[in-house]
């Protein structure tokens, strides 16, 4: 597979706020001591990808740091390996990208360095593992075009997912945008197989053109003419798309099988660092709970996913919560439904409470 990787980390910045107020969508932390490009990463890292270009915004210190030069994703190389790419806009525009197209206008220079036969185009705001070699394999089995990579999900209410029709042979015959939906449906993943050269060409005719979407008036203008197809990823897939989502999502790692279904032969890479065995006290409870290195628990805890460094007080009970790195539960602290960022002290006799579609969320640094 001859392919070259490009990862979008801020194209989704805007639908969880609260968390990337002061990082990228990419860097978010999620399930104990992954962040969410760990997920795009690792996938095409173990689908033979060694090239991938990490297109960044704003934000972004906490993902260089996190990424470094990319040796924990063996993309530390001579050649090729991780690069990081410059957060700017066309040439006579006013600075910073504003959308997908611009984003890939300014890096057409790394594109016509590159000698891939594709280009997988990866966001941040999905949860997966994906052997995405067979993508490939499914692209030139269609002659297509452009592959979207899709999935079924049942979903209440959204209006956030690109939906997607396709005929009997997974040819694209219709997408909508932000459309209502109910029930189950065919969605887009945000993962797109194209040829390198082919979407040179499509970047320059968007520029000819002034095109202002990539997948308005490029994709969506186009699903006659061109050979759209559509491939059903029918494994384990979550959108973060809301801090409810990101709620459930990390909840529903709580479970064996989706577990083992992320966890499982291919495995997800994230940045290693040596920290100390979690110590636990004599009076200490853990139940059904992910808790990662370096915490201490005196407490209760169930229900709930633990970053590195948190400490859980005596008396504490803590349950149905993410608590991210290094922050402090006081003594007799009562927390449900909380969703804490890393930093955040919670004093003596504190009771925290929300629920699964409204979490009680305390910024990174707050004291309470």
């Amino acid at each position: 597979m001859s392919a070259v990787g490009v990862i979008f980390s801020n194209i989704h910045d805007e639908n969880i706020p609260e968390l990337s107020a002061q990082r990228t969508m990419g860097s978010l932390p999620f399930g104990g001591r992954y962040r969410l490009i760990d997920f795009a990463l690792s996938n095409l890292v173990n689908s033979g990808v060694t090239t991938v270009g990490i297109i960044t915004k704003n934000n972004y210190q906490s993902l260089m740091d996190h990424l470094g030069s990319g040796k924990d994703w063996d993309l530390a190389r001579k050649t090729g390996g991780m690069i990081l790419l410059p957060p700017f806009g066309a040439r006579n525009g006013d600075g910073l990208y504003k959308n997908r197209l611009e984003a890939l206008k300014g890096i057409t220079s790394f594109l016509n360095r590159r000698n891939e036969d594709y280009v997988i185009l990866c966001d941040c705001d999905g949860v997966y593992r994906m052997d995405l070699s067979e993508v490939i394999d499914f692209h030139e089995e269609k002659q297509a075009d452009i592959t979207l990579v899709c999935h079924n999900e049942e979903i209440a209410n959204s209006n956030y997912y690109t939906t997607v029709k396709s005929d009997e042979s997974g040819r694209v015959t219709d997408l909508k945008i932000n459309e209502k939906v109910r029930g189950s449906n065919k969605f887009y993943s945000n993962i797109m197989i194209i040829g390198r050269q082919f979407l040179l060409t499509l970047i320059d005719d968007a520029v000819a053109h002034n095109y202002k979407s990539f997948r308005e008036d490029i994709i969506m203008r186009r699903t006659k003419t061109l050979k759209i197809f559509a491939y059903d990823f029918t494994g384990y897939h979550a959108t973060i798309d809301s801090l409810a989502s990101y709620f459930a999502h990390n909840m529903e790692l709580l479970q064996k099988p989706v577990r083992d279904e992320l966890f499982g032969a291919r495995d997800i890479y994230t940045k290693v660092r040596d920290s100390a065995p979690s110590k636990y006290g004599d009076d200490s409870s853990v139940k059904n709970s992910l808790i990662s290195d370096g915490c201490i628990v005196e407490g209760t805890v169930e229900n709930s996913i633990l970053f590195r460094g948190v400490k859980v007080g005596k008396g504490s009970v803590v349950r149905n919560s993410i608590i991210m790195q290094d922050t402090v539960i006081g003594d007799n602290v009562s927390l449900n439904c909380v969703i804490t960022d890393k930093n955040v002290v919670i004093r003596d006799r504190r009771i925290l409470s929300g629920c699964e579609l409204r979490p009680y969320f305390l910024s990174k640094g707050t004291m309470v």
